[in-house]
């Protein structure tokens, strides 16, 4: 069983669930967004009698406090708050990094800070190295100059109104639990009632607004009409300030596992996140085809930066799951832990 602690950093004060023994290697947990360190439960029961396990929400999430997102820092308000959050739990040595989803993004953007303190990275359904929306091509071109079908303007206007509100039913088919049920697994996968409770509970305690999730947005004159501001989640999340690429260039190289489910929704080569898909299948006015703005190529555009990481010396591995969406870790726990203790234990 974990522990909730609020450490107080230098930067904010982040609530994070801790479990394992203090002198074990340690494991850092980065959530994705609209979910919390609440996500990460089961794998923390399961790498706790072996681990030093570090679960924190992040900024904008769950129970830590509410501080604005820069979103002209990419994930880099992430990333200094988690090297605050170390240095005030007395940990200075190599971590292991496990991202899901924006959480990888984290984890990028972390290796590529201190990549000294990361002793492995798994980057689970990571988004893109160039972020979420709004590129094409396998080095992540951008789509527009100013990144237009990116940002805050992208989330869903009636998921964002429910998640403000509070919403904890699942008839409406934006509501916060069926987009989880739908969207973070694939079908019929469900966990059981009260994590499920749970889980719609960690992802009604995101905080909502410009500074938060989504963030702001700009007009823009290009399809589709909207292109990234400057503040919130989604804003960080695009290619407009989230670059990663980076990765490919650290050192020293820890090795990286990269998970991911085959039947992802929500990361893909041409998911239905995306405005590019959306726009293709006539579900976003005025598309402009495929020439000038085709679905991201997500899957591509992290081989890419992961294959140059592996030809400047360092090491991945591929981990694909059948039958798998969003979230390997709940969906598919068995094959998902195994390959991580074997990564863990050989690093």
């Amino acid at each position: 069983m974990s522990t909730s602690q609020i450490v107080q950093t230098p930067r904010l004060a982040i609530h994070t669930l801790l479990a394992g023994p203090t002198t074990a290697p340690p494991v850092v947990l980065l959530h994705g967004n609209v979910s919390s360190s609440v996500f990460w439960e089961p794998l923390i029961d399961a790498l706790a009698a072996n681990y030093r396990v570090i679960a924190p929400d992040l900024r904008g999430f769950g129970r830590t406090e509410a501080r604005p997102i820069d979103a002209t820092r990419g994930m880099r308000d992430f990333s200094d708050d988690l090297h605050a959050l170390l240095l005030a739990l007395d940990i200075t040595g190599p971590v292991h990094l496990l991202g899901w989803s924006a959480g990888a993004g984290v984890a990028m953007q972390f290796t590529i800070d201190h990549p000294a303190q990361v002793a492995g990275l798994v980057l689970e359904s990571p988004v893109s190295p160039y972020g979420f929306g709004g590129t094409r091509g396998a080095d992540g071109t951008p789509c527009h100059a100013d990144y237009a079908g990116s940002g805050g303007g992208t989330a869903n206007p009636e998921f964002v109104r429910l998640l403000a509100a509070g919403e904890r039913g699942g008839d409406n088919a934006v509501a916060p639990r069926t987009v989880m049920n739908t969207c973070y697994f694939r079908p019929p996968f469900r966990v059981d009632e009260a994590r499920e409770e749970a889980f719609v509970g960690s992802m009604l305690a995101t905080r909502v607004g410009d500074d938060f999730y989504p963030g702001d947005l700009t007009p823009s004159p290009n399809w589709p009409g909207i292109a990234p501001g400057t503040r919130g989640m989604n804003n960080a999340l695009s290619a407009k300030y989230l670059n990663v690429s980076a990765l490919a260039q650290v050192e020293p190289r820890p090795p990286i596992l990269w998970i991911r489910g085959t039947d992802d929704a929500i990361v893909g080569d041409a998911c239905l996140f995306d405005l590019g898909t959306l726009g293709k299948l006539g579900l976003v006015p005025g598309w402009p085809g495929d020439d000038v703005y085709p679905s991201q190529p997500m899957i591509t555009q992290t081989r890419a930066v992961l294959e140059t990481y592996r030809a400047r010396g360092g090491r991945y591995d591929e981990l694909v799951l059948s039958e798998c969406g969003h979230s390997p870790h709940l969906e598919r726990p068995a094959a998902f832990l195994a390959a991580l203790h074997n990564f863990l234990a050989g690093n």
